[in-house]
């Protein structure tokens, strides 16, 4: 993490998990123990769980994400949720392009890139995840598949939105599966994906951008990852759902 140059953001992704009850109950165990966090702290719920968890870290430092939104303000699209319905909720963070939606929902780059402009322009601040397949990293084509993956999600957004986005690397052969990225092949990527973007938008506005890692970080790696210059937090899974374990990720961030 480079604190100086921009925000580490540690952000749990909860994916389908928790009742109402259940989640309130976590955050409000998670509340104290994160209080003096030295790091964006940031809870990503289920659409069911969002009234009430905004309600709990009323006055609090942890803010609430989504899990995704659509790209269009509003009309017959059953099952969706718009942009402007989240930010009237009082949301400030979106996750988009997460390896699950892509995998089994039929997300692609050109609908991230649409829900990314849509999450922007409603005034969201969108977690934008890319990653490769396994089979991609073992045929050594990891530069070019995050490449395609950044020139595409973002195409059409500006300098001054990309700084209101977050980055998360997740490999995708490293989510659920216990296995995780080394430190240093974590490093490679994110700093692949600064070198893209400074590319595309200048060194500037890269290093402003935060580039989380977000394939199985836990309690006991957290810190040796987040030790790299270009890890800038982390988008966690199954460890967020453990308040103790999350709290101890976060504590990793200073």
């Amino acid at each position: 993490m480079n604190k100086n140059l921009r925000q580490a953001i540690i952000a749990g992704n909860w994916k389908m998990n928790k009742t109402r009850p259940e989640a309130k109950a976590l955050v409000e165990e998670l509340i104290p123990l994160v209080k003096d966090a030295d790091c964006g702290v940031v809870v990503c719920v289920p659409f069911t769980n969002l009234e009430t968890v905004l309600n709990a870290v009323k006055g609090t430092n942890i803010k609430v994400g989504a899990q995704n939104c659509h790209f269009e303000k509003s009309g017959a699209f059953t099952g969706e949720i718009s942009a402007d319905m989240l930010v009237e909720m009082g949301v400030e963070y979106v996750v988009l392009g997460h390896s699950e939606r892509r995998q089994y929902f039929g997300e692609t780059d050109e609908t991230v890139n649409k829900r990314t402009v849509a999450a922007l322009a409603a005034g969201l601040k969108p977690i934008v995840c890319v990653g490769e397949l396994l089979w991609e990293r073992e045929t050594n084509i990891t530069e070019e598949v995050i490449a395609r993956q950044i020139k595409l999600d973002f195409y059409g957004v500006s300098a001054d939105d990309l700084k209101k986005c977050v980055i998360a690397y997740e490999p995708v052969w490293a989510i659920g599966t216990g296995k995780t990225a080394t430190a240093d092949q974590a490093q490679e990527v994110c700093a692949f994906i600064r070198a893209t973007l400074a590319k595309l938008y200048g060194q500037a506005v890269a290093d402003a951008v935060t580039i989380q890692y977000g394939g199985s970080m836990n309690a006991k790696n957290a810190a040796e990852l987040l030790s790299k210059p270009d890890v800038d937090g982390g988008l966690i899974g199954g460890a967020s759902l453990k308040a103790p374990d999350f709290s101890e990720i976060v504590k990793a961030a200073k």
